[in-house]
């Protein structure tokens, strides 16, 4: 049995966790893997939801609709130390949890909590081993986001930069495992469903037009309506996810330009391959799919950027795989040097050669078989030798 431990704030979590699901059962992995959305176990009984009207992870997705998010380092702050100050009672809920429901590994794909749930596996006398698989492109600056030295956690980072994070926090080489890249979900790695111009033609877009797909992460944003409003001529595929309002918004706006507006949908893939670039903000995920269907992007991000999401300019840059602005002036620059400069942007993005999806069930396979091994030789052989059965 493998836990893999998700959240719904955001859409990476869950993404990743639907990610790992998909690709051990298309693998035939010989795992029972269940999925646990952590703030179930925390709040079993809803008190939150019965209290406020809304799950935990709502609050922060209105948040990222609107976009709100100056001012979350320091609410990073606060709630760090609000788990701090309940870690007893998380750690006993957890406790429970898993004493019921015992594991024999708990991947997590969370940050955060990781501690906390660490000790409250090892308080269910579990020796399970447990891994946190980072879904950010590198932690903070100080750490304790996702990287938790000195409890056995094993750790899978995805860039270099994340790597070298966890070595200077004190993670030993047998408990840091690299990828090559972020976990997305399989069908972008699958051939696609048909041929680029066809789908493009299907959705009334012009073939011989540069294509930008713009995403703001699965509950959208008021940022991609001002976007169709100041750049009207760009031909655009907006993918609004979860956000309904913003969709009714951008289909009301007058037409200038081919335009399709997509609501949620579980094949970002087969859209993103209709594109020549993206424009977003700098959430791992998208940038990661973005690049595996061979798009550039082109990265919005100010002061109001989340903290666990400025690094990801900096990767951008140093990659060469796009471009990055902080105003919607240098927005209309972006574009224009993109669409000029696309073929060497595109040939970039496809040198980008992301495996993290196929990478990390070969790691976990490894730490499981390296965790019966280790509990084999811990046996009291004595006991085993002159037991009847033998």
């Amino acid at each position: 049995m493998i836990d893999l431990v998700y959240c719904n704030a955001g859409g990476g979590h869950r993404a990743s966790a639907l990610a790992l699901e998909a690709i051990a059962l298309a693998q035939r992995r010989n795992w029972t893997i269940r999925l646990m959305n952590l703030f179930e176990v925390l709040d079993p009984e809803g008190r939150f939801h019965a209290l406020t009207g809304l799950n935990p992870e709502d609050l922060y997705n209105k948040r990222l609709e609107r976009g709100w998010t100056r001012g979350m380092a320091h609410e990073l702050r606060l709630l760090q130390q609000v788990i701090r100050l309940s870690q007893t009672r998380l750690t006993q809920r957890l406790t429970t949890h898993w004493r019921g429901n015992p594991p024999d590994m708990v991947v997590s794909l969370v940050p955060n909590f990781n501690r906390v749930m660490v000790n409250g596996l090892r308080a269910s006398a579990s020796h399970a081993p447990y891994v946190t698989v980072l879904t950010d492109l590198a932690d903070l600056d100080h750490g304790r986001f996702w990287i938790e030295p000195g409890l056995g956690i094993h750790t899978v980072c995805g860039t270099a930069h994340a790597v070298q994070q966890a070595q200077r926090l004190g993670i030993d080489a047998e408990h840091l495992h690299p990828t090559s890249g972020m976990l997305i979900r399989p069908e972008f790695y699958e051939a696609p469903k048909e041929p680029r111009a066809q789908a493009m033609q299907r959705l009334g877009l012009d073939t011989t037009r540069p294509t930008a797909v713009v995403l703001f992460g699965g509950h959208g944003g008021r940022t991609m309506l001002k976007i169709a409003r100041r750049m009207p001529d760009l031909q655009t595929i907006f993918l609004c996810g979860h956000n309904t309002q913003l969709a009714e918004q951008l289909n009301a706006l007058p037409l200038q330009a081919p335009r399709w507006v997509q609501g949620f949908t579980a094949d970002i893939a087969h859209f993103m391959r209709m594109g020549d670039f993206m424009i977003g903000k700098p959430g791992p995920g998208s940038i990661s799919e973005a690049l595996c269907c061979g798009l550039p992007v082109i990265l919005l991000h100010s002061g109001a950027t989340m903290p666990q999401e400025r690094y990801n300019v900096h990767w951008v840059q140093e990659q060469g795989v796009g471009l990055t602005c902080t105003t919607f002036k240098g927005l209309h620059q972006a574009v224009a040097s993109m669409q000029q400069q696309l073929t060497h942007f595109q040939a970039r993005a496809r040198a980008i050669n992301n495996q993290a999806l196929f990478e990390v069930p070969e790691i976990l396979a490894r730490v499981l078989q390296q965790d019966t091994a280790t509990q084999a030789f811990g046996m009291d052989w004595d006991q085993f030798l002159s037991s009847p059965a033998v």
